[in-house]
């Protein structure tokens, strides 16, 4: 899962394999970690049959995250019996919101580290090598961010990366447990941030995604010191040094004209906005504690259409949340034709221990929840086709990220319009130099094809003419 860091300088050098669930946010605190176990001069394996140590980065957010956090530690556990494995280390979301239960209900777990302590992994792993370490779990206040200063092994794409702008959440949502996990917001100082996009930008970087939960919230704790996304958009756009910048996590209450124009005329700022919106009731957002109403959610829709006519609209819904109606339901679908989301995720409501939305009345059962998200993504399936079949006839610029997954006889790649791992691709079935494909280069390509969710097309010209 990771490059290659420097041999440890002693003489048996102690291996250390690293799993990491969940989301980017979490995926960019795992790049971190490796970055500091590998300056502490371990040795990183991908391999977890070939690791003297093992830690499993977890995800906490919803019951299916969780659980496949406990299978995976369970599944590290066994190597300790039949591998080479000496001491296993949980951290993440889960450690951070369960750790002293997590170490008594997994006696397999030698040390539980909270999302805000995985910094201190290296003194934690060099202890378990010594025999030093103790069972233990560290679950401190998670209330400060990484800086540009601190080393990354990168675990996406050589050409892009998600730069992590801020932490933890203000917004009091009743359905969600990340301020239990991840604290309030914080936000890095612009100038921290340019130096990381700079050191992204000197090692081949060519798509950069910000990413916190919130991004909107940037710089909302920094007072009046004028650093807000608006700004940090205009600053990183100015700095040049990335093509591509896009913007994930926008909640809609916070969308203001500034952010707008920033997302209109700053030039390597994709046409792109993911905003999780998680319904259109009225009824159903004030129980949700939403801030904005539908009347305003459709207003700042329509403005974004206005300022970046290209622009992708990527949202996420929940479906059944307790009180919602088939009414409400309806309502929904109503919406998301009207506006005809580029991309849209949906996930049935799961009930959260400690969040305000437990015991409320009006509770819908989980076969009925699955069943609207599945009517739900079946119109979308249809929007979705529809608006990508408008793309046909079109030259792109494309980012070709490799090959595809479904075969090597294709490569993949994404427009602006297309965040990665989330939305669909484009599959290049023509015009590529078998014996030097552009991987992590930008090329144009005529779109001949659409089908559901990717784009098929043929390249027709190089870096210079995209």
């Amino acid at each position: 899962m990771v490059g290659s860091p420097p041999k440890s300088p002693s003489t048996t050098p102690t291996t250390v394999g690293f799993i990491s669930l969940g989301c980017p946010k979490n995926l960019a605190d795992s790049e971190v970690a490796l970055g500091l176990t590998a300056q502490a001069g371990f040795t990183l394996t991908r391999e977890p049959e070939e690791a003297d140590l093992l830690v499993v980065n977890t995800c906490g957010f919803l019951e299916s995250a969780r659980q496949e956090s406990v299978d995976t530690i369970l599944e590290m556990a066994g190597y300790k019996e039949r591998g080479r494995c000496r001491g296993l280390v949980v951290t993440g979301c889960l450690g951070q919101r369960y750790g002293v239960e997590l170490l008594e209900a997994l006696p397999e777990v030698d040390v539980v580290l909270g999302s805000a302590d995985y910094q201190r992994l290296p003194e934690v792993l060099r202890g378990l090598v010594a025999g030093r370490q103790g069972r233990e779990a560290t679950v401190g206040v998670p209330d400060h961010l990484y800086t540009a200063d601190l080393p990354r092994l990168s675990l996406t794409a050589p050409h892009m990366a998600y730069l992590k702008i801020g932490e933890g959440c203000d917004n009091a949502c009743t359905f969600c447990s990340i301020p239990l996990m991840r604290g309030g917001f914080v936000s890095r100082p612009i100038a921290d941030l340019l130096r990381e996009a700079e050191a992204m930008a000197a090692r081949g970087v060519q798509e950069v995604v910000l990413i916190s939960q919130d991004t909107t919230a940037y710089g909302c704790d920094r007072g009046s010191d004028g650093e807000d996304l608006a700004a940090l958009l205009r600053a990183l756009d100015r700095q040049g040094a990335i093509p591509w910048i896009r913007l994930l996590y926008a909640y809609p209450g916070s969308v203001n004209d500034d952010l707008i124009d920033a997302l209109a005329t700053c030039e390597r700022v994709v046409p792109y906005l993911d905003m999780p919106l998680q319904h259109i009731s009225d009824e159903v957002l004030r129980r949700m504690n939403r801030r904005g109403k539908s009347q305003a959610i459709r207003a700042t829709l329509a403005a974004l259409r206005r300022a970046v006519p290209e622009m992708a609209l990527r949202t996420t819904f929940i479906l059944g949340f307790p009180g919602e109606t088939e009414s409400h339901f309806k309502e929904l679908c109503e919406f998301v034709a009207e506006v005809g989301f580029d991309w849209l995720g949906g996930f049935p409501y799961s009930e959260e221990e400690g969040t305000a939305a437990v015991g409320f009345a009006g509770a819908v059962a989980a076969e009925l929840a699955q069943e609207r998200l599945d009517r739900l993504m079946a119109l979308q399936r249809q929007i979705s086709r529809q608006r990508l079949q408008d793309r046909v006839g079109r030259r792109e610029r494309v980012l070709i990220d490799g090959l595809s997954r479904e075969t090597d006889l294709l490569l993949a790649g994404r427009t602006a319009r297309m965040a990665p791992e989330i939305d669909g691709v484009v599959y290049i079935n023509d015009g590529v130099d078998d014996a030097a494909p552009p991987i992590g280069r930008f090329v144009e390509v005529e779109i001949t094809e659409a089908h559901d969710y990717d784009l098929v097309g043929r390249v027709v010209g190089g870096e210079e003419d995209a």
